[in-house]
Formats: structure tokens, C-alpha cells, sequence
């Protein structure tokens, strides 16, 4: 925020290095198809809650977006 980055996405708790980084791999290929940064996810979510072994909140639940809701080209 302090540097000036429209939005972010953080986690509320600690969470294993290997969930963030296909969380973070996960929202990253939607928000290129052009969802929201909000919408992006909120479908890497459900998507890691259908799969098995990222079912429990633990892996998922922590992370929320805050700033800037568009999509990359700013369209709402």
C-alpha cells in the first residue's frame, strides 16, 4: 500500500510455501483471462477447495484481496 500497488492479495495466517505458490499460480493464469482481481480469487478458491488434497480451509481461506477489484485493464 505504502509503495503505491493498486491491490494486493495477503494472507491472514501462515500458510505452507507450496499452497501459496499454486494459489498464487492459480489466480494469476485466471486474472489473465481476464477476471477481477477479487473474482480471480474467489475462483482459485473454489477451485482449491474442490481438490482434495487443498480441500481444508487451512490452504485457502487465509487469503483476501484488498484495493483495486478490476481486472488488469481496469474494466468493472
Amino acid at each position: 500500500v505504502l509503495a503505491g500497488a493498486e491491490s494486493q492479495v495477503m494472507s491472514l495466517w501462515a500458510v505452507s510455501d507450496h499452497s501459496t505458490r499454486d494459489l498464487i499460480i492459480s489466480y494469476y493464469r485466471v486474472l489473465l483471462q481476464g477476471a477481477g482481481r477479487g473474482e480471480a480469487l474467489r475462483q482459485t478458491q473454489l477451485k482449491m477447495l474442490k481438490d482434495k488434497a487443498r480441500q481444508h480451509p487451512f490452504y485457502w481461506a487465509s487469503f483476501i484481496q484488498t484495493g483495486e477489484w478490476a481486472n488488469l485493464e481496469g474494466k468493472r
